[in-house]
């Protein structure tokens, strides 16, 4: 975080449910603590393609919270987004791994959305294609993960 915007990357498989909501639920989150609201929060996937929508349920769970995803557009990881990123989210340990095999020189602290969770998962199951339940449990699991997102980042990376 050397100068210039710090930069949250948030990964999942295709880009289009898990890290779209993640991305936007911590940046909500991120806005209203003073010294953090200069945090910009991205996503993309391990295996996306360039320019897909949300799905239309991840768009359904976050408007329910207030949120809205209908400009959010697919982006693949790319080794320069890691690079400009000052920590990344992995929805799954297998994220991280792929990250790791791909890229390992990389010099950014890679965890798990739910890595300092006490309670539940530390995984985020992929919801693509499940019922509206899923996303809303999907997008539940992720709001319960902020706080201790918020936390950490307080405590080493501001």
């Amino acid at each position: 975080m050397e100068g210039g915007k710090r930069v949250i990357t948030v990964v999942c498989t295709g880009n289009v449910c898990r890290s779209p909501m993640g991305e936007r639920l911590l940046a909500h989150a991120l806005a209203a603590v003073n010294d953090l609201a200069d945090i910009r929060v991205l996503s993309a996937g391990t295996a996306a393609f360039p320019g897909d929508n949300a799905s239309r349920n991840s768009q359904v769970a976050l408007r329910k919270v207030g949120l809205d995803l209908s400009d959010h557009r697919s982006r693949p990881l790319t080794n320069q987004l890691l690079e400009i990123s000052d920590l990344v989210l992995t929805m799954t340990s297998g994220h991280r791994d792929v990250i790791e095999l791909q890229s390992p020189e990389l010099n950014v602290p890679v965890y798990r959305f739910r890595e300092w969770m006490d309670v539940g998962s530390k995984e985020i199951p992929d919801p693509f294609g499940g019922p509206l339940d899923i996303y809303l449990e999907t997008r539940d699991s992720l709001v319960e993960a902020i706080p201790s997102i918020v936390k950490f980042i307080k405590e080493n990376l501001s």
